[in-house]
């Protein structure tokens, strides 16, 4: 009876320790991708080289790339600018021709010449990566090596360098990021989550800055705040989410008032109405990893 007891108890806290979810941030300045040129195998790796002026979604890469045959490393600089990938190689003049091309790009406006200022110093090949909005899971580009042209692509859907990874470990194994699904900011924070017959969820709460771009409308501000439910089924395979703000810059929600329980296991905020939404209210219940929105 004790081993059956003994054996059962294992099962039971394998079970439950297999049923943990935990979230884990991780922000990544470095890429390395797989791709071709023109039919031929190629390994790539990026490196984040610092912003050009005040947008996360426009910066300098450095980096290399190689044929997988040769192994031999061609060293890279270039400009990331909203997906478009821009990458040149100055052979002997790698490292000074680099630094101008620094010192030229300091706008958005000049971001935009990026390909013009790079030509005027002579590269000795480049390579231009577009980013499209199609569900391929490939970036198509071309690679020009002595005035001639051939095809270019990675293997990948997203070419963006730098990264708020936030990482959904669930069970089973089986792991996700936020940064694919929901948006590019991260600031997410694990709260709670719950497991039923039919479905589970994750209950999350965010903060993150409202708009990567610096420049543009709030960017200066850290005012997207708020809830995001994410709903599995029981297998844990990831269906869709919700979102629930309670502070907005770009929905001008602002002033939300909190009530806690005593077990502060319910809050509720009162949403006052902005130009965006009507006043109402949302429970979140952290015990079931839920939000309700009422009005």
């Amino acid at each position: 009876m004790k081993k059956i007891f003994t054996v059962f108890f294992f099962f039971s806290l394998s079970f439950f320790l297999c049923q943990k979810v935990e979230l884990k941030k991780v922000t990544d300045s470095s890429q390395i991708f797989k791709g071709e040129i023109a039919g031929v195998p190629i390994t790539m790796q990026l490196h984040f080289a610092g912003i050009a002026d005040c947008s996360l979604y426009q910066y300098f890469v450095d980096g290399w790339y190689y044929y997988d045959k040769y192994q031999k490393k061609i060293t890279v600089t270039g400009v990331y600018d909203y997906g478009k990938l821009s990458l040149y190689n100055y052979g002997t003049k790698q490292k000074k021709n680099s630094k101008i091309l620094k010192e030229r790009i300091t706008s958005p406006q000049s971001v935009e010449k990026a390909n013009e200022t790079a030509q005027s110093l002579v590269p000795k090949e480049y390579i231009i990566f577009n980013q499209n909005d199609t569900k391929e899971n490939i970036i198509r580009g071309n690679f020009y090596p002595d005035k001639k042209t051939q095809p270019a692509k990675l293997f990948t859907g997203n070419d963006m360098i730098y990264r708020y990874n936030n990482y959904l470990i669930l069970p089973d194994h089986k792991k996700i990021n936020t940064f694919d699904f929901i948006n590019q900011h991260g600031g997410n924070e694990l709260i709670s989550y719950t497991s039923g017959e039919s479905r589970n969820r994750i209950l999350l709460y965010f903060e993150h800055s409202s708009n990567l771009n610096a420049c543009g409308r709030c960017g200066a501000s850290e005012g997207e705040k708020g809830y995001r439910v994410l709903y599995f089924t029981k297998d844990w395979n990831y269906k869709n989410y919700e979102e629930f703000l309670i502070e907005s810059c770009l929905e001008n929600i602002y002033d939300a008032v909190k009530t806690k329980s005593r077990d502060g296991q319910t809050i509720q905020y009162k949403i006052k109405k902005s130009d965006s939404v009507p006043t109402h209210m949302l429970t979140v219940d952290i015990k079931n990893a839920s939000v309700v929105k009422s009005k």
